[in-house]
Formats: C-alpha cells, structure tokens, sequence
C-alpha cells in the first residue's frame, strides 16, 4: 500500500480522498494555487505545497509543478481526482516515468476511451449496443449527407474527443446540415485541438443512465449498479440518483453486464462510468466511458455500502478487488443534489464571502463540501461548492428527506442553486419519475 498520496485536485473531492487516506492510514499532500491558500483541502491534509498562481493553467493544470511537489512530499501515488488532469493520459505516463503511480486507470485505456470514435470501435467489438452512426471521423459534408440519409433524420454531430456539449450539434433535416458540420468542426478544434467529428443517430428523449465499475490490475471488473442522471442543464447534470426510477432488475443486469465488457475490452483497472442513453422504449446505448471518478459516486456508495475512493485506491497498489459481482446488492434509495454558487434563476455564477453556514443533519444524510463560514468563494474555478446526499428506504422517503435536508442547509452571502433544488423535490413529474434529459429544457421550475 502507499505511505503518503498527493491530491492533485481542489474543494470537496480534494477532502473526500484526504478522509479514505487517512482511513486507510496513507499520509496525504495537498496542493494549492496562491488563491487556495486559506481552503479547507491545505489544512485538513498532512502537508500542502503551493504549486502556482491562481488561474489553473499555472497551477492545477500545471504538471511539472504537480510532479515536483510529490517529488519534494516523497509521495508514490497521486490522485487526480475528477476534473483538471484526471483524464490526462500525458499526465499518468509522466507519473508512470516518475515512478510515481497514478490513481486511475492506464494511459492507454484513458486514450482508447476518451476518444469517442475509437470507444465505439472498442464496445461494439465487445457486443455492447450502440445508436446507428460512423466509426470514423466524418471527412466532407458529402459524406455527412450520405451518412445522415442512410441512418435517417434526426442525426447528431459529436466531436470525438468532446465532453460538455461542445462539438456537438443536432441536425432535424439536410437542409442545416452542412452549417451544422462546419460549426461542429469547428467548436471541436477550439475547444479540443481537433477537428474530429463523428454521427450518430439522435435519440430523442432519452435518459442518462450510467454504470459504475470497478476494474483491478488482475483482470477482474464488476458493476455497482447504475445512476440515473437525467435532470441536466446545458449538458451539466445537476441531481443524481441511484437506482434509476425506471429500470428494472433484468434491465440493470443487462446494462452491468455490457458495462464490464466494455470495461475489460478497454483494459480497465480502476473506477470508472459507462454511460448509456435509455430511449423510451427501454433500449439503452453507449455513449461513452468516463475514465475517473465521477462527481455523482456517492449515491452509488450509499445503495451498495462500497467506498469506491479506497477501492480505486487498493486497485491502483495492485491489491484484486475485495467484491465479487454477487456480493453487489441495492439497498434503498438515494439521490444527490449539487450545490452551486449560482444564481437560481439564471444559473450564472455568484462567488463571493459566504456569512452564515450550517449543513444538514439526520439519519441518511450526506455533505460533501469544502465550505466554512466567512469562507470566500473563487471566481477562479467551478461554480460546484457542494453536494448534498441522502439515502432513504426507498424513493419517496429519500424525496422527502432531501426536501428536508434542503431547508435545512443554509447559505448566507451568495446565491446558490438550493432554492431551484427545493422546488425539483416538489415537482410533481420528478416525484413521479416522469423526466428525461430535457426536462429542464421544457419545464420552468
């Protein structure tokens, strides 16, 4: 096992793994820009070492700074987290070079994975169901149209190495179709340095289900069910739940089992999410793997008792997993709702000093955050200040408690996403599991 772990992350995902380590008894660094210098990541950490200025191109995105602090900690691990450098294959091949181990999965899983043409060249070599469309990047409108006409409108454009919306475009007839293409291209190279794109046919609808896996260094890779994360915002999930209100036991088996064939087809070693869409007629298909943890891993935790930060720990040491498939088991229900320094109505970021600050309490409730009373919040980073998880016996009281816990949770000073959060658990369709991707889109709340 490691003596001490570097987190190259910040806020509350930076804390999350400082508990597993100190749990698992492994010494812990953080580090920090300039900016980070009073969070709560640098105090609760063993060491901390400051690695740059604030923007997080010097800092956090800085590899030779990150490398050279866990030269000087002498750590032999570091995790990245989610975000910034976790799904950085240059990254795990210095550490790697370093002889540092990095905490995920293979710089080459990450590749053949996080490119989304060669994921779908991979899973459908593994029997796992994908949406009609090409695996190869798309040359000429000419050959967009030939495309598009053989799998039948509606079609979307994605970039291949996109994430967050970006690169991808959805086309209702031929006529927007080559404007749709040279956007796409283009939103791809700016945002990504490439210009790759590929088609598929669009699922109109849909939910975003994902599956949980864990994989270890011997081969052996299993399932922790699934996560419904349908309620988003311009492709930003914004509550999470596990399990699914809609799947059934023979569905989530179906779903896990092509999940861990993805999973071995890539070589995984670590935690990951095989993500799916699930149309209305209960058909679901890939849509891509993310090589990390995911924000959204502790409502997973809560329905199957797996701390999946040690897990993902354990396997990067080479340790074989403690769990085989039967012992997987959901239990209850739970759901989680993030926290964002925003404006509720607009959904446009609010930093600034938080004045006042309590968190919820009671039986089956969770806070992860890295938040404190006259805390400052950064215009420097990502709007997420927290989450705030539950666990019920089953989906109403699981409801019912995070309604409860909402009230509860006080945020003085700035805007945050709490109140849009209240009136989603009194929402008659959500409380009724009647949503998919584009509630928001068609509901005001």
């Amino acid at each position: 096992m490691f003596h001490k772990i570097l987190i190259a992350n910040r806020g509350e995902i930076a804390l999350r793994i400082i508990r597993a380590c100190k749990e698992m008894g492994i010494k812990t660094v953080a580090v920090h820009s300039v900016a980070d210098h009073e969070a709560l990541h640098v105090s609760l950490a063993d060491e901390s070492i400051c690695i740059g200025p604030t923007p997080s191109a010097l800092s956090y995105l800085n590899m030779k700074a990150i490398i050279s602090a866990a030269e000087i900690a002498d750590a032999d691990a570091i995790h990245p987290g989610y975000g910034f450098l976790s799904e950085n294959a240059e990254f795990a091949e210095i550490c790697e070079q370093c002889g540092i181990t990095f905490i995920g999965p293979s710089a080459e899983s990450m590749r053949l994975m996080g490119d989304k043409i060669s994921a779908r060249k991979t899973v459908t070599a593994a029997g796992v169901p994908i949406l009609p469309g090409t695996n190869k990047s798309i040359e000429s409108t000419k050959e967009a149209q030939q495309i598009a006409e053989e799998i039948g409108y509606p079609v979307i454009i994605k970039a291949s190495a996109g994430g967050g919306g970006r690169g991808m475009k959805i086309v209702h007839s031929p006529a927007s179709l080559a404007n749709a293409l040279a956007t796409a291209r283009s939103e791809a190279q700016a945002g990504f340095g490439r210009a790759d794109v590929y088609i598929e046919k669009f699922c109109e609808h849909p939910r975003h289900v994902e599956i949980q896996v864990l994989g270890d260094k011997h081969g052996n890779v299993i399932h922790l069910g699934e996560r419904d994360c349908s309620i988003q915002r311009r492709h930003q999930k914004l509550i999470e739940e596990a399990p699914c209100p809609v799947i059934t036991p023979e569905l989530r088996e179906e779903m896990g089992s092509c999940a861990v064939a993805a999973a071995k087809a890539a070589g995984y070693s670590s935690a990951g999410t095989v993500e799916y869409l699930l149309d209305t007629d209960g058909q679901f298909y890939f849509m891509e793997m993310n090589t990390r943890v995911q924000v959204e891993h502790p409502v997973t935790e809560m329905v199957t008792g797996v701390d999946i930060i040690k897990e993902q720990i354990r396997s990067a040491a080479g340790i074989p997993l403690r769990y085989q498939q039967e012992d997987i088991v959901i239990r209850g229900h739970a759901i989680e709702c993030r926290i964002n320094a925003e404006d509720p109505e607009k959904f446009t970021p609010f930093p600034g000093k938080i004045t006042g600050y309590h968190t919820p309490g009671g039986m089956g409730v969770r806070i992860e955050s890295a938040m404190y009373d006259q805390y400052t919040v950064l215009p420097h980073y990502d709007s997420m200040i927290g989450k705030l998880i539950v666990h019920g016996e089953n989906r109403e009281e699981a409801i019912k408690r995070m309604s409860m816990a909402l009230d509860e949770y006080i945020i003085e000073g700035i805007k945050t996403t709490i109140p849009f959060h209240k009136k989603m658990m009194v929402n008659k369709d959500f409380i009724d599991g009647n949503f998919d991707t584009n509630f928001l889109e068609r509901n005001k709340i």
